[in-house]
């Protein structure tokens, strides 16, 4: 370096301390995913002790689900070999824990194959008489389309209310909205469908009530995306209308919390832009508690708009937890429990990771 001149030399200098840093910061972050995969990973074996503890307590039997069909058709003597035999080939009079250890695929099963669910497989749905990984994709699909959908719409409308509520405070249209969201966020949202329902299926009677698509058609195409649109937008309208009186005020709130910090006021004593200083300045900031709310939305999409599905007979992923616990199919109700337990590890470790890229003072690494 002897051989540069100053300027350049510190240049240099400050470049490979940069450098350094960086790399020092990416190894700290890499390290720092790695730790909590471990705890995700220790967490979801808890997690699923338990819950396959807690589902063997209620008092069923999934023999004697299995052979009901055909228990007319058999002697009782046959009836009871058959079921002695059926549990044993079930492993259900092994010990709790090896049973356990057999359905996550940690412990091999009788004929020596390892078939549990780290190995793919989910379990068998006693009602839909498949295995449940037949079960879950359609309902699932349904379910992330429709609530997607939603969540889309809900931000487009109340990022920019919010933001205009918090900048227009204490105003005529701050108080109107005001007002229109607490009503929104109190009212059950049975309560917004029934509402719904009236005035645009029974009095106007521009949407159909309940389904997903035209009976007894069988579309392709456009005409079937059409088709299913047309069935699933009130149900899509009474989910964005119950989503905007909570997000608009967290967003109105950390708008108002941003706005009040020294930076907007010395952006503005710079004599910026007032949508800069909104825009670029107290919004990104502002993001940092709203994060939260966005990707909690997105975790909960997969566990189903229950109330929703029900409401409108939608074929989604919380009509189906519903349908396997009234129909006592635990496999299936287990192994969507578990599939939830990984979405919202993998959601909070998301979220704390989108803290840092939102703002660049929080650091992930410690």
């Amino acid at each position: 370096m002897s051989g540069l001149w100053p300027v350049q030399a510190l240049t240099s200098y400050h470049l490979t301390r940069r450098c350094f840093r960086q790399e020092r910061s990416v190894t700290q972050v890499k390290k720092y995913i790695a730790l909590r995969f471990v705890y995700i990973i220790f967490v979801f074996l808890i997690i699923s002790l338990l819950m396959f503890m807690l589902y063997n307590q209620i008092p069923t039997d999934p023999a004697r689900m299995e052979l009901e069909p055909v228990r007319r058709e058999l002697k009782p003597a046959e009836y009871q070999e058959l079921y002695l035999r059926l549990r044993e080939q079930l492993g259900l009079d092994d010990p709790l824990l090896m049973r356990y250890g057999r359905w996550m695929g940690i412990l091999p099963e009788k004929n020596g194959s390892w078939n549990g669910l780290l190995q793919g497989n989910f379990g068998y749905s006693n009602f839909y008489k498949k295995p449940v990984i037949d079960v879950i994709p359609e309902p699932m699909f349904n379910t992330v389309f429709i609530n997607i959908f939603a969540t889309i719409m809900a931000l487009g409308i109340t990022i920019p209310l919010g933001i205009r509520t918090a900048v227009k405070k204490n105003t005529r249209f701050d108080g109107t909205v005001q007002v229109i969201s607490v009503v929104g966020y109190s009212v059950p949202v049975f309560i917004i469908s029934l509402v719904f329902i009236y005035f645009f299926a029974v009095i106007f009677r521009i949407f159909p009530v309940m389904g997903m698509k035209t009976p007894g058609t069988n579309y392709t195409g456009l005409r079937f995306v059409v088709d299913r649109l047309y069935y699933l937008a009130l149900p899509l309208i009474v989910l964005t209308f119950a989503s905007l009186g909570g997000m608009t005020r967290y967003v109105r709130a950390a708008m108002i919390e941003s706005l009040s910090m020294d930076y907007v006021r010395t952006a503005r004593a710079k004599g910026l832009r007032e949508k800069t200083v909104i825009y670029s300045h107290a919004w990104r900031n502002a993001l940092l508690p709203v994060i939260t709310v966005v990707i909690g939305w997105f975790i909960g999409i997969f566990s189903g708009s229950v109330i929703i599905e029900n409401t409108f007979s939608l074929n989604g992923m919380g009509k189906l937890y519903i349908d396997g616990l009234n129909n006592l199919d635990y496999e299936l109700v287990l192994a969507m429990q578990m599939f939830y337990t990984i979405i919202s590890l993998v959601g909070i470790l998301i979220t704390d990771l989108s803290y840092g890229l939102v703002d660049p003072r929080v650091r992930v690494n410690k």
